[in-house]
């Protein structure tokens, strides 16, 4: 028999299209509203700016695209859109606080990890009575965001845990490659609106939350 993979102290949830559903609703407001208020000619797919702090998606789409609006106006835009779907489209993760309770009776430390900004992901964690032992932002930080790896690399020192002890949930392909990059063990969570999305980049990709549920216990170490 071979030694067993040592339990990951710590399980870094990203928010969007994990902790809740918006990926969704994200994929639909994009293409629908954002994206022609936004650009005059083209439009990027989806998993270009999937994961990416909002406001970097900007300066993507003015980077690589013909964008018709000023900044302050996409974040307007942007913003509008974002608290309408947290406050009333969004459901939580099936599970999620049977699982956060789980992995707090065996001391592995749980946090939440996103792009989103503080006003966002308070209306989500508010909402839904989520309690994690750090909440951590792209915006918290003086870096860049995912794909990058900064908003990892400072959750781990926020957290005081070796990146190599944690685990990182998240279901974009930039979201992966920053986990990645800040030397974190990745599950990938698949679900139907990033089916096409290239996840190979992860340790491991599971479909739906009934193999999400089962690849975090094996890799805390906790018992089913």
């Amino acid at each position: 028999m071979g030694t067993p993979e040592p339990a990951s102290r710590a399980v870094l949830f990203d928010m969007d299209g994990v902790i809740v559903d918006s990926e969704r609703y994200w994929h639909d407001a994009q293409p629908e509203h954002i994206f022609p208020a936004t650009l005059a000619g083209e439009y990027p797919d989806l998993d270009e700016t999937t994961g990416m702090n909002y406001k970097e998606i900007y300066d993507y789409l003015d980077a690589n695209y013909e964008t018709k609006i000023s900044k302050d106006e996409f974040i307007e835009i942007f913003d509008e859109t974002a608290r309408e779907i947290y406050r009333e489209r969004v459901s939580l993760l099936d599970g999620f606080h049977d699982l956060r309770d789980d992995l707090a009776a065996n001391d592995v430390t749980v946090a939440i990890v996103t792009s989103a900004p503080p006003e966002w992901h308070g209306i989500v964690t508010e909402r839904f009575d989520i309690g994690v032992d750090a909440t951590i932002s792209a915006e918290d930080i003086d870096g860049d965001g995912k794909p990058a790896p900064d908003v990892y690399e400072h959750a781990a020192d926020v957290l005081g845990i070796d990146p190599a002890d944690c685990l990182v949930v998240e279901d974009s392909k930039n979201g992966v490659e920053a986990g990645k990059r800040a030397g974190m063990v990745v599950i990938a969570y698949r679900t139907g609106p990033n089916s096409e999305t290239d996840l190979s980049a992860a340790d491991v990709v599971a479909d739906g939350p009934e193999e999400l549920h089962a690849e975090l216990r094996r890799r805390t170490g906790i018992e089913n």
